[in-house]
């Protein structure tokens, strides 16, 4: 740099003098195109100089940007891992959210009522549960299916009556197995006899029954014959009163000739004096 400030001077004088050549001692002048050349060249290898100084900060500011844009790349795909983890990291050593959450919610359901297990991912599902956490729910919730079956049994046996055949069917068609739905059965407490009696005595609240079509009507229900007719045997109701019943309800709907009424009659499973009795109570 300093040669070259050397010459820049050099050349600065010869102007200041307004000499555009340079004398000889002979008096001859010489071109200073020499020195203009040398001046030139000096200038344009200070100018290279100075723009390989300016390409190489160039560079060194690319790569400096190049690594500050790869360092937000890496946090970023960092801390999008660190998000993906976060979502899908298991509660505990085995179970996600939705797992955890599904198997309380089969544990407070257990507090208060029974379930089959099939019936218990229905209800998991029916809360919003996906059909896999529904299901893990209710194989994680500690629920003995067969202990379920007999609280289950015991339920209905509180509200209703039932043969043991058809207890076995509602605990079936609850989602219990088979297997299952026979323990709940018999370990319910069920009394074959007292459970058709009043189922007898539910059907007279309500309809008017011979005595032969109410022990039909009992065996329909999964009563063994003998239960029914014990139960009818027990249940106390009049024929004849049950006959004059009967031909009412069918008077309220159609009109009956005497002789026709007393056939229908006969046809429900009255007996003729039952039939004729029921047809006289209603002014035939």
């Amino acid at each position: 740099m300093k040669k070259a400030f050397y010459s820049i001077s050099a050349a600065l004088m010869l102007l200041a003098t307004g000499c555009g050549v340079l004398k000889e001692k002979d008096g001859s002048e010489t071109s200073n195109t020499s020195a203009s050349v040398q001046i030139t060249a000096e200038k344009s290898s200070s100018d290279s100089f100075e723009t390989a100084s300016s390409r190489e900060d160039a560079a060194n500011e690319s790569s400096k940007n190049s690594s500050i844009s790869s360092d937000a790349t890496t946090t970023s795909t960092n801390q999008t891992t660190s998000a993906t983890e976060q979502t899908e990291t298991p509660v505990g050593n085995s179970m996600t959210t939705g797992q955890k959450n599904a198997v309380d919610k089969a544990k407070s359901y257990l507090r208060f009522s029974s379930f089959s297990h099939d019936g218990l991912v229905d209800q998991l599902e029916f809360e919003g549960f996906s059909h896999e956490e529904a299901v893990y729910g209710a194989d994680n919730c500690g629920a003995d299916w067969f202990e379920q079956a007999v609280e289950k049994a015991k339920s209905y046996l509180k509200s209703t009556s039932f043969s043991y055949d058809g207890l076995i069917e509602q605990l079936e068609f609850e989602g219990f197995t088979h297997e299952q739905a026979v323990y709940g059965a018999d370990n319910s407490g069920l009394n074959s006899n007292d459970q058709a009696l009043e189922k007898a005595k539910s059907y007279l609240k309500f309809s008017a029954f011979s005595y032969n079509g109410l022990v039909e009507q009992l065996e329909f229900e999964g009563f063994t014959h003998d239960e029914a007719v014990n139960a009818v045997d027990r249940c106390g109701a009049d024929c004849n009163e049950q006959a004059a019943k009967k031909a009412k309800s069918y008077l309220d709907f159609m009109s009956f000739s005497r002789e026709s009424l007393i056939e229908q009659l006969e046809f429900e499973g009255f007996t003729h004096s039952q039939a004729v009795y029921g047809a006289e109570a209603c002014g035939y």
